[in-house]
């Protein structure tokens, strides 16, 4: 078995490493347009979102609606970063980042340890104790970095420039992922206590506070480069193909291996059966806030990557419509299908977005409010458990054999491969 697993392992890495360097060579031999390219790169990112969705609601069964929000807090939060190192030499926003995130953890942890000693604190209190620790770290934060400012931004400029610009951009994309996590972690506290409907609402409620903030982000926040309603401009185009297809190769593997560890049946157990699941000593809530968070720090990784390919970004592109398309691909890819929702992904991007532009005549962008609705629709109706149903590629299967139904004397015996 191991031996197979290893085989598909390798198989799989090295199919994908083919695939990303054949796409990087046509677009360097000009084979592929910008206008493709940009497609193709949307897709990886659409892929990454849609995974950490359905990480939520396939494998967990907690129906959310914030997974745009999370996008757009890491679109921003890895644009102002690379923007004022591109148009200012300045690792302010580095700095500030990189201190709010550890400072954050810091308080988490120290909450958590401090409310282990106190009982019987209901969860508003201990949200509030949370809240306390999180306001307090990022004081420290702007403090402190006012401090680090100028050595930090003084060892970046010893680089090269251009290898200065990337690593600058590689830590804004993981920084901004860390700090939708830490977002996620937080609202979910109180909110994942709710039921999945509510939970639905109380999230669809999140991603449009977070479109009003950043409409007016530049009044309200203080972040003056963003612009608010007016849109952010200025932010360096740096997520080529070989890096958001970096990204995507690394998130399957780590989707993979999470599912195929003790919390990744713990997941699909909450899913399946919260009271049975309790029942076996599993902790229910442990479980779908660690879904939760891992699934947002795909989201605002997605955002920080989609933030450098137009380098552009309105508000708008973070409404509570567009918020509907992750869910979309994870319905058509299928709930609980990693190979389903990124073939979904890049079908969305390339059909949708790509071939139907360029088909249908002007105008066609009007309806398509209309016609994704039909065509998820009719996916429902012939092809509910979505395009690829219960395939998924060879790497990303169950290492271990399904159980199979025992009857009788076969009760006794192992399925096929199972023990030593």
């Amino acid at each position: 078995m191991k031996l197979s697993a290893n085989r598909s392992t390798i198989g799989f890495i090295a199919v994908a490493v083919a695939l990303i360097v054949i796409v990087q060579l046509l677009i360097s031999l000009g084979v592929l347009s910008a206008f493709w390219t940009t497609l193709l790169n949307i897709g990886a990112v659409m892929a990454i979102v849609s995974l950490g969705l359905n990480l939520i609601y396939g494998f967990n069964g907690q129906f959310s609606l914030g997974q745009w929000g999370f996008y757009a807090i890491g679109a921003y939060a890895a644009a102002d970063v690379t923007y004022r190192w591109s148009q200012d030499k300045s690792a302010s926003g580095l700095v500030i980042l990189l201190l709010v995130v550890i400072l954050v953890a810091l308080a988490f942890v120290g909450t958590a340890y401090l409310l282990s000693k106190l009982r019987g604190l209901d969860a508003l209190s201990a949200f509030a104790m949370y809240l306390i620790g999180v306001v307090t770290a990022v004081v420290l934060a702007v403090v402190i970095g006012g401090v680090l400012i100028m050595p930090v931004t003084s060892l970046l400029q010893f680089l090269p420039a251009d290898f200065a610009l990337q690593v600058v951009f590689l830590l804004a994309v993981l920084l901004a992922g860390c700090l939708a996590a830490e977002i996620s972690y937080l609202f979910g506290l109180p909110v994942l206590t709710l039921g999945s409907d509510y939970f639905g609402i109380a999230t669809l409620g999140f991603t449009i506070i977070v479109k009003v903030l950043l409409d007016n982000s530049d009044t309200m926040l203080g972040f003056v480069e963003m612009k608010g309603a007016r849109g952010m401009v200025g932010i360096p185009k740096l997520s080529s193909w070989l890096w958001v297809s970096l990204f995507l190769l690394l998130i399957l593997i780590a989707t993979r291996n999470l599912l195929q560890s003790s919390n990744g049946r713990a997941i699909l157990s909450v899913r399946e059966d919260e009271i049975a699941a309790k029942a076996m000593g599993i902790d229910v809530a442990h479980q779908k806030i660690l879904t939760f968070v891992i699934g947002s720090l795909f989201a605002g990784l997605a955002g920080g990557l989609y933030a450098h390919v137009n380098g552009f970004l309105h508000p708008n592109t973070f409404n509570f419509i567009k918020s509907f398309d992750p869910m979309i691909i994870v319905v058509f890819g299928g709930l609980g299908s990693v190979s389903g929702t990124v073939v979904a992904a890049f079908t969305w991007a390339l059909v949708l977005e790509g071939f139907l532009r360029i088909w249908l005549p002007e105008g066609f962008e009007t309806w398509r409010f209309v016609v994704y609705p039909l065509l998820l629709l009719i996916m429902m109706l012939l092809r509910p458990k979505g395009l690829l149903g219960a395939f998924e590629f060879p790497f990303l299967r169950a290492v271990l054999p399904p159980l199979r139904k025992r009857t009788g004397n076969a009760a006794s015996e192992a399925a096929p491969g199972e023990g030593g």
